[in-house]
């Protein structure tokens, strides 16, 4: 379905993506990385909004820039809120659809079927400038989705959301990868998981990762991690308590850091704070590796250009 062969976009001196080759076939993905990661760049292209200044993009086996063919069956929801603010969700659809070359009647038609299906009942009469941002967010689902793409691309599609609208939302969204594909950008897992899509993982415009969800955690748990112990005796501490294989690597910072790369840091953390009991050693601080979003794709960063962490 999506080809990248050495893909590098340039903004003048700036990298937005950076030597990116991926393929993914038809299905549901989620493109994750933090804000800033390349994912909006990514889109992009993949959408035909920008060209690549190196590499091949092909989407359905063609290039998607300024290609009718492709762009006709791609859906595509911007991050950004909407801009129109007068029209209503029905107008504003409705005028989507027929951009796609849809007649006024198709266009209705299609427009109140995916109006309904993102739930925005009674509020499709209103200004879209009265509307609060979740309700744009539906909106522009709508939109995406009215002329029945074969790609669905989604943009963070569920910012701005409470968790009842995030949930259902979810679940239609879900429903449409039966059948058809989806490609959805997040900062958050926890939200490409609720999808169970594949996952593409990016960080400062590279891919570092790709696969299911399963197995992006293997390869992650599979990492070292490092607990940071401060304490008064580090040398002592660490020929009491880090003689076992759990501890992987040793390195000392100043006169009271003590770093332990281990690949099982809650069972090393516990045999530090047992062993530094039982010898009087006092401990200020334990304080286990990064475990956050962020930390999880510095580690990708790492075994990507070959580096232990």
């Amino acid at each position: 379905m999506l080809s990248l062969c050495h893909v590098t976009k340039l903004y003048g001196s700036v990298i937005g993506v950076n030597d990116v080759t991926v393929e993914l076939g038809t299905g549901a993905h989620g493109l994750l990385g933090p804000n800033g990661a390349g994912k909006t760049t990514f889109l992009g292209l993949v959408t035909g909004q920008l060209r690549a200044s190196i590499g091949d993009v092909k989407v359905f086996g063609e290039p998607p820039f300024a290609n009718p063919r492709v762009l006709a069956r791609i859906g595509f929801c911007p991050a950004a809120d909407l801009t129109e603010r007068h029209a209503t969700p029905r107008q504003w659809v409705r005028y989507l659809v027929r951009l796609s070359g849809y007649s006024p009647a198709a266009a209705a038609v299609r427009a109140e079927r995916a109006l309904e299906q993102v739930g925005l009942g009674e509020a499709i009469l209103r200004p879209l400038g009265t509307l609060s941002k979740g309700m744009r967010q539906r909106a522009k689902l709508a939109g995406a989705m009215a002329h029945e793409p074969d790609l669905l691309v989604l943009d963070e599609p569920f910012d701005g959301l409470d968790p009842l609208a995030r949930h259902e939302l979810v679940g239609l969204v879900r429903k449409w990868a039966v059948d058809r594909s989806l490609l959805v950008a997040s900062h958050l897992l926890h939200e490409i998981e609720a999808l169970k899509a594949g996952l593409v993982v990016i960080l400062g415009g590279r891919l570092v990762a790709s696969g299911t969800v399963g197995e992006i955690r293997d390869l992650v748990e599979s990492l070292p991690t490092e607990l940071r112990v401060v304490c008064d005796q580090p040398r002592r501490l660490a020929e009491k308590t880090c003689q076992s294989a759990a501890a992987e690597s040793l390195r000392f910072e100043g006169e009271n850091v003590l770093i332990v790369g281990t690949r099982s840091p809650q069972a090393l953390a516990e045999r530090i704070a047992e062993g530094a009991l039982q010898a009087g050693i006092m401990v200020r601080e334990l304080v286990p590796g990064d475990r956050s979003l962020e930390g999880l794709f510095g580690r990708l960063v790492q075994l990507h250009r070959g580096v232990a962490p």
